[in-house]
């Protein structure tokens, strides 16, 4: 099996294209020949990011600024998806937060909810009528290794890629004999292959950097499983030892040790 092929009138949609792994794998579609509708909330990284395509590549790279986390805003997209070609999507924005639930920002944990959950899953009910119709398309979420454990100060993000773990590879196997693929990307950590010391989060500063996968690799690997229509990629070796064991530990065992590890990030 194969991506659906790019064409002049058809796009892929890449949301949380501004950084990270969503920047990562819009270039790599754009070097594929993809044209692109190009989703987050900078307008101006999204324009610069879309231009430096276009000019590279030859394809068309339209920014679309949106905010995913607002109802209005993502009516905006779907409207232009109904309007639009879209063979492949690729839901990977996403935020997270750290420590204690009961303290949290609650306007930002609701914003966290509607960006990871609401959104993919509003965005993919969006596309799935057209490709099912062509019998082809290829819709990529990103959800997360987190999703397959209860990790203590970190349960909204859990929550979530939790949703959009399970959500996603429930639709792959409902999707796969209409021709349509339907993949999740469930990583760990996952960065730049380089920071400067005095550019790094407190996630990089606490989890080692020989554990961590980069955006570019992580692209690369995604959108080979997208190919194959595999169910779940995993992308790194590291991340693949850590998804087993996990999946073998008891969760009264692995929950407390990685809860406190994510206290620290909280603090």
């Amino acid at each position: 099996m194969a991506l659906p092929l790019p064409s002049q009138n058809s796009y892929a949609i890449v949301t949380g294209a501004s950084q990270g792994i969503g920047e990562a794998m819009a270039k790599d579609l754009a070097a594929m020949g993809y044209n692109l509708i190009l989703v987050a909330r900078r307008a101006e990284v999204l324009e610069s990011l879309a231009a430096q395509l276009h000019d590279t590549y030859g394809v068309v790279a339209e920014a679309f600024p949106c905010d995913l986390a607002v109802k209005e805003e993502r009516a905006r997209l779907i409207e232009r998806i109904h309007a639009t070609e879209v063979t492949i999507l690729i839901n990977s924005a996403g935020i997270a937060s750290f420590g204690p639930f009961i303290n949290q920002d609650w306007e930002y944990e609701t914003t966290q909810y509607e960006l990871n959950g609401t959104a993919v899953f509003e965005l993919t009910h969006a596309v799935l009528p057209q490709m099912v119709e062509r019998r082809s398309g290829a819709i990529c979420n990103v959800g997360s290794a987190a999703g397959d454990l209860a990790i203590p100060n970190n349960a909204t993000y859990v929550f979530t890629k939790a949703g959009v773990n399970t959500f996603t590879e429930a639709l792959h196997y409902e999707l796969k004999p209409l021709g349509v693929h339907c993949t999740l990307l469930s990583p760990g950590p996952v960065r730049e292959a380089e920071i400067p010391e005095e550019e790094k989060s407190i996630v990089d500063k606490v989890v080692p950097d020989f554990l961590w996968t980069t955006y570019e690799s992580c692209s690369k690997e995604t959108l080979k499983a997208m190919a194959a229509n595999k169910r779940r990629v995993i992308p790194g070796p590291l991340s693949k030892v850590g998804a087993a064991v996990g999946a073998v530990l008891p969760t009264a065992v692995i929950s407390p040790l990685i809860g406190r590890f994510y206290a620290k990030m909280g603090n």
